[in-house]
């Protein structure tokens, strides 16, 4: 059992200790912004930005493959901060907005594709080339953004670290649409979606191992 001279000692030994670093979400959104910009510039910088970008974003269709990962980047990395106060509610229902969208968005072009090309549309030129560069983009900004979010207090890790790489793979999708010359939502969202899907596995994995206490 422990002796009282036990127990103040240890209290003794917990108020001499420095008290750890609060979380500062800015400096998380800057380190993994940091990150990704670095990945994009690469990317730009060998393979370029898309033929005719500024006419192509006037297309509804073709601007939302980058404004819905925007907004879902924006919900999750809100959800994520959410989620490191241990007595906050998390308000995941919001994520279904612009998941709903992308849904909307991919029956919507099923439903008027010819039978012959629903294949084609599905699958694309560059689906290899889109996952592999999306998750390529994410791991950086997803280890330094988990990282900067250890000063937090979550008691769910796997669920911070979720929604974190939910949040970094979006982002990742946004700037990887800028060159991606796949315009047909049947193939953006399904494997936009993987690429996103891989790096919230990937940073629950990630954070069960960096977050927990």
């Amino acid at each position: 059992m422990t002796t009282p001279d036990q127990t103040n000692a240890f209290i003794d030994r917990l108020a001499a200790a420095p008290a750890p670093a609060p979380l500062r979400p800015a400096r998380v959104i800057g380190l993994a912004l940091a990150g990704l910009a670095a990945g994009l510039a690469v990317l730009y910088a060998t393979l370029g930005l898309r033929e005719g970008l500024l006419d192509t974003l006037s297309t509804p269709v073709v601007a939302a493959k980058t404004l819905v990962p925007l907004l879902l980047g924006l919900l999750a990395l809100s959800a994520t901060f959410a989620s490191t106060r241990p007595a906050a509610r998390i308000p995941l229902w919001p994520l279904a907005a612009p998941l709903a969208l992308a849904l909307g968005l991919f029956v919507a072009r099923a439903l008027t594709t010819a039978p012959d090309r629903l294949q084609t549309e599905l699958l694309g030129q560059t689906a290899g080339a889109c996952l592999l560069s999306i998750t390529s983009l994410s791991l950086l900004p997803l280890g330094l953004g988990l990282a900067a979010l250890r000063p937090g207090a979550s008691t769910r890790p796997r669920l911070t670290g979720a929604l974190a790489g939910l949040s970094v793979g979006a982002f990742a999708v946004a700037g990887y649409s800028l060159h991606c010359p796949e315009d047909s939502p049947m193939f953006y969202v399904t494997w936009y979606g993987g690429g996103i899907a891989l790096c919230a596995a990937l940073g629950a994995v990630a954070g069960r191992r960096l977050l927990r206490w």
